[in-house]
Protein backbone atom coordinates (compact mmCIF):
# COMPACT_ATOMS: atom_id res chain seq x y z
CA UNK A 1 0.00 0.00 0.00
CA UNK A 2 2.83 2.43 0.91
CA UNK A 3 4.55 1.69 -2.37
CA UNK A 4 1.43 2.63 -4.36
CA UNK A 5 1.12 5.91 -2.47
CA UNK A 6 4.76 6.70 -3.17
CA UNK A 7 4.30 6.00 -6.89
CA UNK A 8 1.17 8.18 -7.00
CA UNK A 9 3.10 10.96 -5.25
CA UNK A 10 5.97 10.72 -7.75
CA UNK A 11 3.55 10.74 -10.66
CA UNK A 12 1.88 13.87 -9.28
CA UNK A 13 5.24 15.63 -8.94
CA UNK A 14 6.29 14.63 -12.45
CA UNK A 15 3.00 15.87 -13.88
CA UNK A 16 3.36 19.34 -12.35
CA UNK A 17 6.75 19.96 -13.98
CA UNK A 18 8.82 19.43 -10.83
CA UNK A 19 12.44 18.53 -11.49
CA UNK A 20 15.55 18.57 -9.34
CA UNK A 21 17.96 21.41 -10.03
CA UNK A 22 20.77 20.32 -12.33
CA UNK A 23 24.08 21.84 -13.26
CA UNK A 24 23.63 24.48 -15.98
CA UNK A 25 24.54 23.32 -19.48
CA UNK A 26 27.21 25.65 -20.81
CA UNK A 27 27.12 26.28 -24.58
CA UNK A 28 30.90 26.36 -25.04
CA UNK A 29 33.81 23.96 -24.59
CA UNK A 30 36.58 26.10 -23.09
CA UNK A 31 36.63 28.96 -20.58
CA UNK A 32 39.33 31.16 -19.07
CA UNK A 33 39.04 33.10 -15.81
CA UNK A 34 41.02 36.36 -15.69
CA UNK A 35 41.36 39.29 -13.32
CA UNK A 36 40.83 37.28 -10.12
CA UNK A 37 43.12 37.56 -7.11
CA UNK A 38 45.44 34.67 -6.29
CA UNK A 39 43.32 33.45 -3.38
CA UNK A 40 39.90 34.52 -4.64
CA UNK A 41 37.11 32.38 -3.16
CA UNK A 42 34.93 33.23 -6.16
CA UNK A 43 37.54 31.96 -8.64
CA UNK A 44 38.03 28.76 -6.65
CA UNK A 45 34.27 28.19 -6.42
CA UNK A 46 33.74 28.88 -10.12
CA UNK A 47 36.50 26.45 -11.08
CA UNK A 48 34.93 23.83 -8.81
CA UNK A 49 31.49 24.32 -10.38
CA UNK A 50 32.82 24.33 -13.93
CA UNK A 51 34.72 21.08 -13.32
CA UNK A 52 31.30 19.44 -12.80
CA UNK A 53 30.51 20.24 -16.45
CA UNK A 54 32.22 19.11 -19.67
CA UNK A 55 33.77 22.60 -20.06
CA UNK A 56 37.55 22.82 -19.73
CA UNK A 57 39.09 25.72 -17.77
CA UNK A 58 42.18 27.09 -19.53
CA UNK A 59 44.92 29.33 -18.15
CA UNK A 60 45.50 31.07 -21.49
CA UNK A 61 42.58 33.40 -22.39
CA UNK A 62 43.75 33.57 -26.02
CA UNK A 63 42.93 29.86 -26.50
CA UNK A 64 39.53 29.89 -24.76
CA UNK A 65 36.18 30.25 -26.50
CA UNK A 66 34.85 32.34 -23.62
CA UNK A 67 36.68 34.55 -21.12
CA UNK A 68 35.13 35.56 -17.79
CA UNK A 69 36.96 38.69 -16.70
CA UNK A 70 36.68 39.84 -13.08
CA UNK A 71 36.73 43.63 -12.89
CA UNK A 72 36.20 44.08 -9.14
CA UNK A 73 35.83 41.72 -6.19
CA UNK A 74 35.43 43.11 -2.68
CA UNK A 75 34.10 42.06 0.69
CA UNK A 76 33.37 44.61 3.38
CA UNK A 77 31.39 45.15 6.54
CA UNK A 78 29.91 48.26 8.08
CA UNK A 79 28.19 49.08 11.33
CA UNK A 80 24.43 49.48 10.90
CA UNK A 81 23.35 49.89 14.53
CA UNK A 82 25.12 50.70 17.77
CA UNK A 83 24.15 51.51 21.33
CA UNK A 84 24.38 54.96 22.92
CA UNK A 85 27.75 54.00 24.42
CA UNK A 86 29.16 52.93 21.04
CA UNK A 87 28.78 49.16 21.27
CA UNK A 88 28.07 47.57 17.90
CA UNK A 89 24.71 45.77 17.69
CA UNK A 90 24.41 45.03 13.98
CA UNK A 91 26.73 44.73 11.00
CA UNK A 92 25.99 44.71 7.30
CA UNK A 93 28.16 42.33 5.28
CA UNK A 94 28.58 43.11 1.59
CA UNK A 95 30.02 41.26 -1.38
CA UNK A 96 30.70 43.20 -4.56
CA UNK A 97 31.61 41.39 -7.77
CA UNK A 98 31.81 43.08 -11.17
CA UNK A 99 32.59 41.02 -14.24
CA UNK A 100 32.08 40.73 -17.97
CA UNK A 101 32.14 37.84 -20.40
CA UNK A 102 33.83 38.09 -23.79
CA UNK A 103 35.35 35.95 -26.49
CA UNK A 104 39.12 35.56 -26.80
CA UNK A 105 39.00 38.09 -29.65
CA UNK A 106 37.39 40.67 -27.35
CA UNK A 107 33.78 40.49 -28.57
CA UNK A 108 31.47 41.23 -25.64
CA UNK A 109 29.07 38.37 -24.86
CA UNK A 110 27.78 39.73 -21.53
CA UNK A 111 28.31 43.41 -20.76
CA UNK A 112 29.59 44.48 -17.34
CA UNK A 113 27.54 42.89 -14.57
CA UNK A 114 27.53 44.50 -11.14
CA UNK A 115 26.62 41.80 -8.64
CA UNK A 116 25.86 43.06 -5.11
CA UNK A 117 24.97 40.79 -2.20
CA UNK A 118 24.15 42.05 1.30
CA UNK A 119 23.48 40.25 4.59
CA UNK A 120 22.67 41.72 7.99
CA UNK A 121 24.16 40.22 11.14
CA UNK A 122 23.39 40.91 14.80
CA UNK A 123 26.45 41.31 17.00
CA UNK A 124 27.30 41.05 20.69
CA UNK A 125 30.76 41.49 22.17
CA UNK A 126 30.24 38.58 24.55
CA UNK A 127 30.07 36.17 21.61
CA UNK A 128 32.74 37.77 19.42
CA UNK A 129 34.38 34.50 18.28
CA UNK A 130 31.03 32.93 17.42
CA UNK A 131 30.02 36.06 15.52
CA UNK A 132 33.25 35.96 13.50
CA UNK A 133 32.40 32.38 12.51
CA UNK A 134 28.87 33.48 11.64
CA UNK A 135 30.29 36.25 9.43
CA UNK A 136 32.54 33.72 7.68
CA UNK A 137 29.53 31.46 7.10
CA UNK A 138 27.47 34.35 5.71
CA UNK A 139 30.31 35.34 3.34
CA UNK A 140 30.55 31.71 2.23
CA UNK A 141 26.81 31.65 1.51
CA UNK A 142 27.11 34.90 -0.45
CA UNK A 143 29.97 33.43 -2.51
CA UNK A 144 27.85 30.35 -3.28
CA UNK A 145 24.94 32.56 -4.32
CA UNK A 146 27.20 34.68 -6.55
CA UNK A 147 28.70 31.57 -8.17
CA UNK A 148 25.24 30.17 -8.90
CA UNK A 149 24.20 33.48 -10.50
CA UNK A 150 27.36 33.59 -12.65
CA UNK A 151 26.83 29.97 -13.75
CA UNK A 152 23.24 30.73 -14.81
CA UNK A 153 24.48 33.77 -16.73
CA UNK A 154 27.16 31.65 -18.46
CA UNK A 155 24.51 29.07 -19.42
CA UNK A 156 22.46 31.81 -21.11
CA UNK A 157 25.33 32.90 -23.41
CA UNK A 158 24.82 32.61 -27.14
CA UNK A 159 28.09 32.35 -29.03
CA UNK A 160 28.38 34.30 -32.30
CA UNK A 161 28.33 32.32 -35.52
Amino acid sequence: MDRRLALIGLAALAGCGFALRREPELPFKTLALTGFGADSPLALGLKRQIKRTPVQVLDDPARAQVVLEALDEQRDRSVVASTSVGQVREFQLRLRFDYLVRTAEGELLVPKVELRLVRDMNYTETAALAKEQEAANLYSAMHSDAIAQVMRRLAAIRLPG
